[in-house]
């Protein structure tokens, strides 16, 4: 005779792993996309300097050196805000991608995991802005300063190019969404919120165009007092965020896990892998644009494209009802 606690329902016994195993999963995810945009990016680079034969190992000889590199001391620095600013930054990827059904769940399966993300953009701002504000530099709090110019203008345009997958699902919850996108994913009728989401990632992740935080003008801006270990997690935190925001928008706007053929966890990675490509490759390919010249684009095109689109949504939404 077996016992079990009254209020212990048998099929509970086994959540405790499935959340342990979906959490690994969606971790090794992101490590491995991370990875693959450290990679890539120093492939384009050597590519684009000449030198083809190096790419492949740039990234690695790189955190090699940064890892030997002695950590630069400033003169009344806050250091724990320096600190909370890069090493938060680091796990805001892991954050965003806990509510990501990776395989058959999520490592954190909210009901909110649209506004979950949306929460992570706004931690985002946080940290780095604490790590341009922490380093007591000139350089450095001037490109903190450029970052939050740039983040109130895709901000807004973020939270709509959500808002629309999510009025077409009439739902919050990831794999609400997902099941929405049976017949057909939401990038084939929501364009326009996926673009602007794809330009909000890079906006988050300083990125390409979206990089004058650490623009050459500033001596590196937010990093530019940043060395050795700090520098290295920063430039790891910046790759994961590319790779957070490419897998978050496979189950919002690419149909999640489905696919012939292949596992749904390999369907995810091939699909996070093909926006994650086109996100690095934008930065050789679209030169940096200014802060008050986004800022414009922002208020005044994507802003209203991302309206325009959720209303669109809305429409077709009501219609089918």
């Amino acid at each position: 005779m077996s016992w079990r606690g009254p209020d212990v329902p048998p099929q509970s016994q086994g959540q405790p792993l499935d959340a342990v195993l979906a959490a690994l999963t969606a971790l090794g995810a992101l490590l491995l996309l991370t990875t693959g945009a450290a990679v890539l990016s120093g492939a384009l680079d050597a590519r684009a300097a000449g030198s083809r034969g190096t790419g492949l190992t740039r990234p690695f000889d790189e955190a090699a050196r940064l890892l030997r590199q002695r950590r630069r001391r400033l003169v009344s620095a806050d250091r724990l805000l320096w600190r909370v600013g890069t090493i938060g930054l680091l796990l805001v990827p892991v954050l965003m991608v806990a509510v990501v059904p990776v395989g058959s769940r999520a490592a954190l399966p909210l009901d909110v995991g649209v506004l979950w993300f949306n929460a992570m953009d706004v931690l985002v701002w946080a940290c780095v802005w604490l790590a341009g504000w922490g380093a007591n530099s000139t350089y450095s709090l001037i490109g903190g300063y450029r970052f939050l110019a740039q983040a109130l203008a895709y901000a807004l345009p973020l939270m709509f190019s959500l808002i629309a997958p999510a009025t077409g699902a009439r739902s919050l919850d990831l794999p609400t969404i997902v099941a929405a996108q049976q017949g057909v994913w939401f990038l084939a009728w929501m364009p326009v919120a996926f673009a602007t989401y794809c330009v909000a990632v890079l906006g988050f992740s300083v990125w390409g165009p979206l990089s004058p935080a650490l623009g050459a003008d500033l001596v590196g801006g937010v990093v530019a007092e940043v060395s050795g270990v700090d520098r290295l997690l920063m430039l790891a935190a910046r790759y994961g965020l590319l790779a957070a925001g490419s897998l978050f928008a496979v189950p919002v706007f690419l149909g999640g896990s489905s696919g012939p053929l292949l596992p749904g966890e390999a369907w995810m990675l091939l699909k996070a892998a093909a926006v994650l490509a086109v996100l690095v490759w934008a930065r050789r390919k679209i030169p940096v644009v200014r802060p008050d010249l986004f800022m414009e684009v922002g208020w005044l095109v994507l802003l209203p494209a991302a309206l325009v689109q959720v209303l669109v949504v809305a429409v077709i939404s009501v219609w089918r009802s």
